[in-house]
């Protein structure tokens, strides 16, 4: 566990904090299901660059928000109302790495996924670096040894990967990230591949932003259907199916597919290891006021 991380951290100086975040949290996955998505998404792409330090949530020309590694990352802003909510009872005490780390939870939990306990002690970075996110992130795009040895650069194995992955579970992707997948994959169904093409056209600039489900099955839903969508080649974004390709980590998905409970377990415990790469505690990095800026 890394120094200063504890669940009780703000158990005196912001008792409220964590109820705070979770009635945010549950009223923007309310107001729109894909809010949970989003904000997993968002801790995911700050932890692996500069580690969990809110650095992702900084505004600026610089910034990893604007690298275009980060296009089409949403959902900042239901970060801003958790942290605005929480300075509201304890000013310039909860730091945004925190509030971030605890909203993922609170999102899968929303959206009747696992929850986890959350240590406590992060503090903010007032520096974003665009150019490590382009260097640091995984992509759509990436195969099983990329995904491995983007994973493993972080200290997460390969069973916490295909964890991770299994957030794919919720959310939506666009045209985009996938439409190499559906007209020239061969890993793929055939039908499944064709029902993907009626809202992606093949040419490039007509329809770029149209959204597919990442879980045709249940995309509201955090359950295992994900991985079942794998074994019937049915995985929309080509690092999806990688999982799934008569490989190495064809045992752990079919795995998630037999026991669903397996998965929660193994997400969860996922999850609290990757909210806890490098974290800024103690004396380093700042408590930020607003989670776009540094000061």
């Amino acid at each position: 566990m890394p120094c200063n991380l504890t669940t009780t951290f703000y158990d005196k100086t912001c008792p409220n904090a964590l109820k705070t975040i979770k009635t945010s949290i549950t009223a923007a996955v309310s107001r729109n299901p894909r809010n949970a998505a989003l904000v997993i998404r968002l801790l995911f792409h700050d932890c692996f660059v500069q580690g969990c330090d809110a650095s992702l949530l900084l505004e600026g020309s610089g910034s990893e928000k604007r690298s275009p590694a980060n296009d089409g990352v949403l959902g900042y802003e239901v970060i801003d109302d958790a942290k605005a909510a929480v300075e509201r009872i304890c000013p310039g005490v909860v730091s945004c790495a925190d509030i971030l780390a605890v909203a993922a939870r609170d999102a899968s939990v929303a959206v009747r996924g696992p929850s986890w306990l959350v240590r406590l002690g992060r503090r903010d970075s007032t520096t974003s670096n665009a150019s490590q996110a382009l260097s640091d992130l995984p992509r759509g795009n990436f195969n099983l040894s990329q995904l491995i040895e983007s994973f493993a650069r972080k200290g997460l194995n390969t069973r916490e990967m295909v964890a991770l992955s299994g957030s794919h579970t919720i959310g939506l992707a666009r045209c985009t990230r996938f439409r190499d997948r559906i007209y020239n994959a061969s890993n793929i169904d055939p039908a499944f591949a064709a029902s993907r093409r009626e809202n992606c056209p093949r040419t490039t600039g007509n329809g770029d932003g149209n959204l597919a489900p990442l879980d045709l099955m249940t995309p509201n839903t955090f359950d295992n259907n994900y991985f079942k969508n794998l074994v019937g080649f049915r995985g929309l974004l080509i690092s999806d199916q990688a999982l799934f390709n008569r490989d190495s980590t064809d045992s752990i998905v079919t795995a998630y597919v037999r026991n669903p409970s397996k998965f929660a377990y193994d997400f969860g415990a996922a999850m609290v290891k990757m909210s806890e790469i490098d974290p800024l505690t103690g004396a380093a990095g700042v408590i930020r006021t607003v989670c776009t800026a540094a000061s």
